[in-house]
């Protein structure tokens, strides 16, 4: 049986004489004054972000919002971050790899359901970056492998993170499967093919920054992977090369400040930078496709472009999705299971 990968008083003064306020004690007005406005921003998102908010943490650093701003990070398998937060783990902005991740906090009141229409955000409706799944081979690509059907091909062997923790697993399947019916299959077909392509899966790591580190090492002779991150593993000089194919899904990553957040100023400037034109140059020097309408343009002549992209909206929403494909009795599930993959 194949397993899967294992899994920080306010004093209001009242208004008082300029005589008395001058006999308090310097120390006890310091403290005051520090505690008016927090500095520390607790920052929790899905693994492939922490090196992107690195550089986004250092630039709102340099800006007058962001001088005397701490932060603190905690990055990893999307869902599994999600769980950790609606448990107690501290958040003021969230970063997730999809919206069902971030739906666990919502249910529980700690992100407002009103969350992608606060202004700062609205026109992006709540999508930080964009991305698409990369199939990642080895240097010279010796198994020939061009499309989506050739994963199905012998000695095939298949790394992807697991769908139950992580979210890059879940838009790597929907996108395989998707692109069966792009093809012209139907339904039948395509749930023919993606049993037969979990198959081939020989890895599920916990998080996509585990399954390409997995990969690296060398376990696997394919990776399914966020292109983001491929592309960022390729330029710092991984051998790696990445397959463009002809059928692709948008991968869309929601980012939300949650009601803690909220009262915190450093952390609502700090969640509108990340949307601002500089955060999103940001996130597109570290391979994100950005959601920012002026900088879309840009991004046309830095990613390629599938001869057809699926999006969640298309295929019915996360609504629809979730319960065809990864409810206990999904499509995905039941093809996980019917593999020996088990939680």
């Amino acid at each position: 049986m194949k397993l899967k990968d294992p899994l920080v008083k306010k004093v209001n003064l009242k208004r008082i004489t300029g005589i008395a306020i001058a006999l308090l004690p310097i120390a006890l007005l310091a403290t005051n004054s520090q505690a008016a406005t927090p500095q520390t921003v607790n920052v929790v998102g899905y693994s492939i972000v922490a090196k992107a908010y690195t550089s986004l943490e250092t630039a709102f650093s340099h800006t007058a919002a962001g001088q005397g701003v701490t932060f603190t990070n905690s990055f990893g398998a999307s869902t599994t971050q999600a769980q950790d937060v609606v448990a107690g783990q501290p958040a003021d902005v969230v970063n997730f790899s999809l919206n069902p991740d971030l739906a666990l906090l919502i249910n529980a009141g700690l992100v407002s359901k009103k969350w992608a229409s606060v202004k700062a955000v609205k026109a992006q409706k709540g999508i930080v970056t964009d991305s698409v799944v990369a199939i990642v081979v080895r240097p010279g690509n010796p198994l020939g492998i061009h499309s989506w059907n050739d994963l199905l091909n012998s000695g095939v062997k298949i790394v992807t993170p697991d769908p139950i923790s992580s979210g890059s697993a879940r838009w790597n399947l929907l996108a395989a499967y998707e692109s069966q019916i792009d093809q012209g299959s139907n339904a039948t077909a395509a749930n023919t093919y993606i049993n037969a392509l979990i198959k081939n899966v020989i890895s599920e790591p916990s998080s996509g920054s585990k399954a390409l580190s997995a990969f690296i090492a060398g376990t696997g002779n394919v990776l399914l992977a966020y292109e983001s991150d491929a592309l960022n593993a390729f330029a710092s000089g991984q051998k790696i090369q990445i397959v463009q194919t002809p059928q692709n899904l948008l991968i869309e990553n929601p980012a939300a400040i949650t009601t803690t957040g909220s009262s915190n100023p450093a952390a609502v400037a700090f969640y509108d930078f990340i949307f601002s034109k500089a955060g999103q140059q940001i996130w597109l020097q570290q391979h994100f496709r950005p959601t920012i309408k002026s900088l879309q343009a840009v991004s046309k002549t830095t990613f390629y472009t599938p001869i057809t992209l699926n999006t969640i909206t298309a295929l019915g929403g996360w609504a629809k999705v979730t319960p065809k494909f990864f409810s206990p009795t999904g499509l995905i599930t039941q093809a996980e299971s019917a593999n020996g993959y088990t939680s």
